[in-house]
């Protein structure tokens, strides 16, 4: 396979795991607004954790918005992509210090946590190496 058919199946796939992937934020995001808190299940929540778990929801769901934007043309997006890849990885690092003061939360959090710290930086490094190549940088 040639080195150009190689960076365009690189680029395609991925736009598609991208796309796949901002759909998380997004539904979960979505959820949060709409639900608040008990989307988590049977919850107890004063006003004020409520209103702040719906602005953090709020916000979930703009970033996957923003990440899904980078989509069309991924290679041309590096700043507000790795932008958005930070944004991801400190609210990651924010819940491992939870996980430090208050132990392991239940699963889709620790799930969570491996996309924020674990899948979140190889996707950065990948969209990366997709748009310096497509500047003619080869590796």
């Amino acid at each position: 396979m040639s080195v150009e058919r190689r960076h365009s199946s690189s680029r395609r796939s991925l736009r598609i795991a991208v796309a796949a992937l901002s759909l998380i934020p997004i539904l979960a995001g979505a959820a949060g607004v709409l639900l608040g808190p008990a989307m988590l299940g049977k919850v107890s929540a004063s006003v004020d954790l409520d209103s702040h778990f719906r602005y953090l929801s709020g916000v979930f769901l703009a970033l996957g918005l923003v990440f899904l934007s980078t989509v069309p043309a991924i290679e041309h997006h590096a700043a507000r992509f790795q932008l958005s890849g930070l944004m991801v990885i400190a609210g990651g690092l924010a819940r491992a210090l939870s996980f430090w003061i208050h132990g392991a939360p239940t699963l889709p959090h620790l799930l969570g946590l491996g996309m924020e710290l674990g899948v979140m930086p190889l996707l950065m490094v990948w969209q990366w190496r997709v748009a310096r190549r497509d500047r003619g940088r080869v590796d």
